[in-house]
């Protein structure tokens, strides 16, 4: 709860310093006085999870596999693969098996870190799992199709998984982070003892930002660090998604292989997928 407070404390901060800065009208005023507004009503009405059996999930998770009740047919999900609305993953005999091609490897690794937590307790399944920063599945698309996403707004009908939270993997940033930021509960500890250590009144009076060129849109931004230093402090990364260099396929495949049974002990294939075996011809999610 601390920790949301302080990040909405941020986030007054900044509405505040662009409402002053760049508008500064009445019009403007009373936009920005509803959206603080919104954000006061969010803290207040705020009621931490139940971890022990993540009950505050559940009303989720039915809304998300509500329409897949009846199950998901081997044509449905294969129209997902066919759209590249995700990485294709398999798990055969105990064994992880994932398609080549992954938009943020990072993200896969970090996907595939917990999956090999438990997969001695999981049939044999395939799923599509997304792992951009934006859903796949618009209400409009048909058929509507199975995309695991960890994030989604009410428009699309993705469905939401709990993000890895960079426990593996993760954004890189160049040097400090060349393969990315890793265990995030860790990273987290040390970003409130640096917050406790460097309070506002200490902090220089200028805007900072560190990231990759994920569009254009971000450029005006690193040009108006170069042109007045003093206000802006912005710089791009080297990438967003570490990438190891690929020699050729058999060496990079063997990197990864050992890469993740030297720290998980299970079985773990990545290349090209064998044939799903299935005792029927669809695919049934189960709860528990």
């Amino acid at each position: 709860m601390r920790r949301l407070q302080l990040s909405l404390g941020v986030l007054h901060v900044f509405i505040l310093f662009l409402f002053i800065v760049c508008w500064g009208s009445s019009s403007a005023d009373t936009h920005w006085k509803k959206i603080l507004v919104r954000i006061d009503e969010a803290v207040k009405n705020y009621r931490p999870c139940v971890k022990d059996n993540c009950e505050c999930h559940q009303r989720v998770r039915e809304q998300d596999l509500a329409p897949f009740r009846d199950g998901i047919s081997e044509e449905l999900l294969s129209e997902a693969i066919r759209r590249k609305l995700g990485t294709h993953y398999q798990i055969i005999e105990k064994k992880l098996y994932r398609e080549h091609d992954c938009m943020f490897p990072a993200r896969c690794s970090g996907v595939e870190h917990f999956i090999l937590e438990i997969i001695q307790n999981l049939p044999d399944m395939e799923m599509v799992i997304n792992v951009r920063d934006y859903p796949q599945v618009p209400k409009f698309m048909k058929p509507r199709v199975p995309v695991l996403s960890f994030s989604k707004t009410p428009e699309y009908d993705d469905i939401m998984y709990p993000a890895w939270t960079f426990w593996e993997g993760g954004p890189a940033v160049w040097p400090i982070y060349p393969t990315g930021l890793g265990r995030w509960d860790l990273m987290r500890e040390n970003l409130q003892r640096s917050a406790e250590k460097w309070p506002w009144k200490k902090k220089i009076s200028k805007a900072y930002f560190r990231g990759s060129r994920t569009s254009a849109e971000r450029d005006p931004l690193i040009l108006l660090s170069r042109e007045n230093p003093d206000l802006v402090d912005a710089e791009y990364t080297k990438n967003q998604a570490w990438k190891s260099e690929k020699v050729n396929t058999i060496e990079y495949y063997s990197n990864v292989i050992i890469t993740i049974r030297d720290f998980v002990p299970m079985g773990y294939e990545e290349g090209a997928l064998p044939p799903p075996r299935r005792q029927s011809g669809a695919l049934f999610f189960s709860r528990r």
